[in-house]
């Protein structure tokens, strides 16, 4: 069994203005640096053995305190990066309306299929990101929990991933079977430095996504 903490980086500059940040390298608030405290205050003493990043500087600030406080070595990984917004980076959902109403309106019906000029669908997305977690769920041990062994082995291992809003959100599409394009409306907010627990376990011979918490906050 493997079970894989999914965290979305500490608030940053754009949030407040809900500016779409993608592939840009923004910066966290006070606030965001907070949240990155608290994240590390949990990974000390959640038995971890590895914490993964996006390699965007939001993703990489937030995971560098929880790495150290869970005694590992951060890894990072340009497969977890943030959707590419394109033409929408920087913008707010109002300033999109304005410079580009058809394509924000496509985007809205369609917001995994009809990226925003310039920018990258979110099942290309989906595409990158779902091997790089694949190998971390293969790499920690999936399988030992039906193959006896020591109580850790059984209890399986604990991986933190810490990385985007967007991205989180269709990877549990993909892992659950729903829709891409619905992702903003049955998950419509993922909260900064919080939890989103997906354990897997290997179920007549296959790997199965359990999903066992959302929008966690690390400290509770």
């Amino acid at each position: 069994m493997t079970t894989l903490y999914l965290t979305r980086h500490g608030e940053t500059v754009w949030h407040g203005e809900h500016r779409y940040a993608g592939r840009s390298d923004v910066d966290l608030t006070a606030n965001g640096l907070a949240q990155a405290d608290q994240l590390a205050e949990w990974a000390s003493r959640a038995r971890l053995s590895a914490v993964v990043s996006s390699t965007l500087s939001r993703a990489r600030f937030t995971a560098e305190a929880a790495a150290a406080a869970a005694g590992v070595e951060l890894r990072t990984d340009p497969r977890l990066v943030e959707i590419d917004f394109g033409d929408g980076e920087g913008r707010s959902p109002a300033e999109l309306a304005e410079r580009m109403p058809e394509a924000w309106a496509a985007f809205g019906r369609h917001p995994a299929r009809s990226p925003l000029p310039g920018g990258e669908a979110g099942v290309d997305g989906i595409a990158r990101a779902v091997p790089a977690l694949q190998e971390l769920v293969e790499e920690f041990g999936v399988g030992e929990a039906t193959v006896g062994g020591s109580a850790a082995s059984r209890r399986g291992r604990r991986v933190l991933v810490v990385f985007h809003g967007t991205l989180l959100r269709l990877l549990l599409c993909e892992w659950f079977g729903i829709d891409p394009d619905r992702y903003r409306d049955l998950f419509p907010e993922v909260l900064n430095g919080a939890l989103t627990e997906v354990r897997f376990e290997l179920v007549d011979g296959r790997i199965q996504p359990r999903l066992i918490g959302f929008n966690v906050p690390a400290l509770r």
